[in-house]
């Protein structure tokens, strides 16, 4: 078996239900539909259909349908919670995961209904419950953005304890 063959065999996949199980987001901000090519520990591939019915195109614009940027970098941001959430092992466990930090963020071209946008996600490091990212988004062989981030794994008690609630 060639070297890149065997990088396919410990590489995930997360369906929808999966990606349900792994993190808090459902309709209509959940904005993967698939995450694929998961390697733990280092990235993974989110997949995200842009269909016209989405209600964001709306308003964004009514005569010109362009998924919002922060949209792009939101999927991005979910695709990195599901390779964390998959690398440490902790499907099912109600967590949550907090954007942090944002920075190196470009937008390069539109994505409207119709495009096949995949979320290419990797882990710059990793301490305790903080990781920090590298993501860029394609359509195709396009870049259409890009963005270095961090994010909060948490167990959805320890949120509750912190804000003073039961």
């Amino acid at each position: 078996m060639a070297a890149d063959e065997a990088d396919r065999v410990d590489e995930r996949v997360a369906d929808l239900g999966r990606i349900k199980r792994m993190i808090p987001h459902r309709y209509p901000f959940l904005l993967i539909d698939k995450v694929q090519a998961i390697r733990p520990h280092e990235s993974a591939i989110g997949i995200k259909n842009v269909t016209a019915n989405e209600p964001h195109f709306e308003g964004h614009f009514p005569q010109e349908a362009v998924m919002p940027g922060v949209l792009v970098v939101e999927a991005m941001a979910q695709t990195a919670g599901v390779l964390v959430v998959d690398s440490l092992g902790k499907e099912g466990e109600d967590l949550l995961v907090y954007f942090m930090t944002l920075d190196k963020t470009r937008f390069r071209k539109k994505v409207i209904p119709g495009d096949v946008l995949e979320l290419h996600v990797k882990i710059l490091r990793g301490r305790g419950k903080v990781f920090k990212f590298w993501g860029e988004a394609r359509v195709g062989p396009n870049l259409v953005a890009e963005a270095e981030f961090s994010a909060m794994i948490i167990d959805k008690d320890d949120s509750r304890r912190s804000q003073g609630t039961a």
